[in-house]
C-alpha cells in the first residue's frame, strides 16, 4: 500500500488568449484558495496530416476569462505534470466553447486544434526560379504558416530543378513537396515535423519502465499506419502517468516483463483530471527498424 507519489502534487496551467490582446492564466494553487480550479482533458494525438484535437473541461471561470475564450482566433496552451515538471501538453486555437451549470458550479468545455489557424487560414504563393531544393520550400511555406520546423535526421530533400510555384492551401503545398521528396508531415503543438515514414523525429530516446511510470502490462494491437503504406502493423499500446515529455513521434526505449524493444510514438492521448480520476497517458508504440 500507501498511496505513490504520482497521485500527489498534479500541477497544470492553462494560458488563453488572443495574439496581442488580452489574457489569463488558471493553474496556479494560490495559498489562501489552497486548491488550483478544477480542470479535466482528453487529448488525442497522431502522426497524421490532420490536426490534433482535444477537449478540455475547466470549472468556474470568471466571465471576463470567459469573454477571453469566445474572442475569435483565441489560442490556449496546456501545461500538465507533477511539480514544476509542466511541459506542454497541447496547444491550439479554440474551436468552440460552451459554458453550463454543472449543480451549484459552471462548467465550461472548450475544444481546441493543433495548428487549425495556421492550416485554416493560410493560402501562401510560393516562387522559385532555377534549382531550388524542397527543404527551403518547406522553410518557407512553414514560415508563412507562422509554425516552427522540425526535420528528422534522415529527412532528405530533393531539388527541383526548373524553379517552384505554387499557390493555394500550404497545408496542399507540404503534402505535394514531402510526397515527392518521400517524406511525410504532421503538426504537433504548433510544430511542423517532416520525417520519413516510421521514423522517429530525434534520435533522443526516452525509457518506459516501471520506474519512470509505465502501468499495467503493454498490449499487442493492431496499428493502422497513417503514413504510406496502408497496411496495419503491430505495435503495442501502454500507459503511463502522466508525461508529456513524450510527443507523436518520439523514440521510446520500451522495457517491460512482456516486450522490450525500441520504439516510434504513434498515436498518444493524454487523460487528466487534477482533483480526481486519471492523470495518464497512453501511448501506441510502432517498431523502429
Amino acid at each position: 500500500g500507501g498511496v505513490t507519489m504520482e497521485q500527489f502534487d498534479r500541477q497544470y496551467r492553462l494560458v488563453a488568449g488572443v495574439p496581442g490582446g488580452s489574457g489569463f492564466e488558471v493553474g496556479e494553487v494560490k495559498p489562501n484558495l489552497g486548491v488550483a480550479l478544477h480542470i479535466a482533458f482528453s487529448l488525442d494525438k497522431t502522426d497524421a496530416e490532420e490536426p490534433n484535437t482535444s477537449k478540455i473541461s475547466v470549472w468556474n471561470l470568471s466571465p471576463m476569462q470567459l469573454a477571453i475564450l469566445d474572442q475569435k482566433d483565441c489560442t490556449v496552451t496546456l501545461r500538465a505534470g507533477y511539480g514544476a515538471n509542466m511541459p506542454v501538453i497541447f496547444a491550439g486555437n479554440v474551436t468552440h466553447v460552451c459554458t453550463q451549470k454543472d449543480g451549484a458550479d459552471t462548467l465550461t468545455e472548450i475544444e481546441v486544434s493543433d495548428g487549425r489557424a495556421a492550416l485554416r487560414d493560410t493560402y501562401i504563393t510560393l516562387s522559385y526560379v532555377g534549382v531550388i531544393n524542397g527543404k527551403r520550400i518547406i522553410e518557407d511555406a512553414a514560415t508563412k504558416m507562422g509554425v516552427a520546423v522540425a526535420i528528422s535526421e534522415k529527412a532528405s530533400f530533393i531539388d527541383f530543378p526548373n524553379g517552384y510555384s505554387y499557390v493555394g492551401a500550404a497545408k496542399v503545398a507540404l503534402s505535394k513537396i514531402c510526397g515527392s521528396c518521400g517524406l511525410v508531415w504532421t503538426l504537433q503543438n504548433g510544430v511542423l515535423q517532416v520525417t520519413k515514414p516510421n521514423e522517429p523525429i530525434s534520435t533522443r530516446v526516452y525509457l518506459l519502465d516501471a520506474s519512470s511510470g509505465l502501468l499495467d502490462i503493454p498490449k499487442r494491437v493492431s496499428i493502422a499506419s497513417s503514413t504510406a503504406e496502408k497496411d496495419a502493423q503491430i505495435g503495442w499500446e501502454v500507459r503511463y502517468f502522466m508525461n508529456g515529455a513524450i510527443g507523436v513521434n518520439d523514440y521510446v526505449r520500451l522495457e517491460s516483463k512482456t516486450v522490450t524493444g525500441n520504439f516510434r510514438v504513434a498515436k498518444l492521448s493524454m487523460d487528466g483530471d487534477n482533483l480526481d480520476g486519471e492523470w495518464t497517458c497512453t501511448a501506441q508504440l510502432l517498431e523502429v527498424k
